[in-house]
């Protein structure tokens, strides 16, 4: 009876091992967990001439499961992820805007892709050749972007943002905001953003905001 208590026992603590070490590995720098879908490859869809990645970027080299996940967060010209849910975080960084471009090295994108350029997100913005609608998808509120030519479309969610100041999280389902990888004359970085009545382009700050990529 003493052995049988001895090897449950034994089994207990094994199995208690191995879970602790799934968990852990689901965890990312900010301390949420990996989604087991993500996906370092994605099949791309061009609009106005640029292909752009179906999902958002999620984890540093990896892709959000579906085009209607936000994905992670991430301030300007940084690579650290920050997480789409909960209204605070822990360890933000306030500090200003740094360089003139989004460096190689920062950049979270998977292989083979990277944050857009300003002319790029002027593409997906000329009404002339594309043109966009606040949707909802799969009860997702966001914008879609239909090339008119071709008929491709591209869904973006409006995935909302993190605050400057502290990181605090706003406008999920109302607003979205995705990341250019230059720097404005202002000081700020330039962003495609939008909400239910329009899409256009703007210049922020280090705001955490989601990452659409685009083939390099």
């Amino acid at each position: 009876m003493l052995k049988i208590k001895n090897i449950s026992m034994m089994l207990f603590l094994v199995f208690i091992t191995i879970l602790t070490a799934l968990n852990s590995c689901g965890q990312n720098k900010s301390g949420s967990k990996q989604p087991v879908n993500s996906s370092t490859s994605d099949p791309g869809v061009v609009i106005n001439g640029v292909k752009w990645a179906t999902r958002n970027v999620d984890y540093p080299g990896t892709f959000a499961a579906r085009p209607e996940d936000s994905g992670m967060f991430y301030q300007w010209n940084r690579k650290k992820a920050w997480p789409a849910t909960g209204d605070e975080v822990i360890g933000w960084d306030s500090s200003i805007l740094t360089g003139d471009t989004w460096e190689k090295t920062n950049d979270p994108s998977p292989a083979g892709w990277r944050v857009p350029t300003l002319d790029e997100i002027e593409k997906l913005l000329d009404t002339d050749k594309v043109s966009n609608e606040w949707t909802t998808q799969n009860g997702v509120n966001g914008r879609k972007f239909t090339d008119k030519t071709t008929g491709n479309s591209l869904f973006l969610p409006a995935e909302g943002y993190r605050s400057n100041d502290d990181g605090t999280l706003y406008g999920i389902g109302t607003s979205g905001g995705y990341w250019g990888s230059a720097q404005s004359d202002s000081g700020g970085a330039y962003v495609l953003d939008f909400d239910s009545d329009d899409a256009d382009w703007l210049s922020y700050y280090r705001f955490g905001r989601s990452i659409r990529a685009v083939a390099e």
